[in-house]
């Protein structure tokens, strides 16, 4: 596995900075609602990659269509 690969999930904190540049109590709050898609694993919870990235094209597709 070299360096560059993308990591398959992230913490909540993390997807909320990196997509939307918000602290970590708000991508909490976010994910809570189901604003940010989240996967549990024990008591940890991760946000897919995947699933974060099509979130977000879907978003920019239906507001291009509307």
């Amino acid at each position: 596995m070299s360096d560059k690969t993308v990591p398959l999930t992230i913490s909540v904190a993390e997807a909320g900075e990196k997509y939307f540049g918000i602290s970590r109590n708000a991508a909490y709050a976010a994910a809570c609602r189901g604003d940010i898609p989240t996967i549990r694993i024990g008591r940890l919870l991760r946000v897919p990659v995947r699933a974060m990235e099509r979130l977000l094209d879907s978003v920019g597709q239906r507001s291009v269509a509307a």
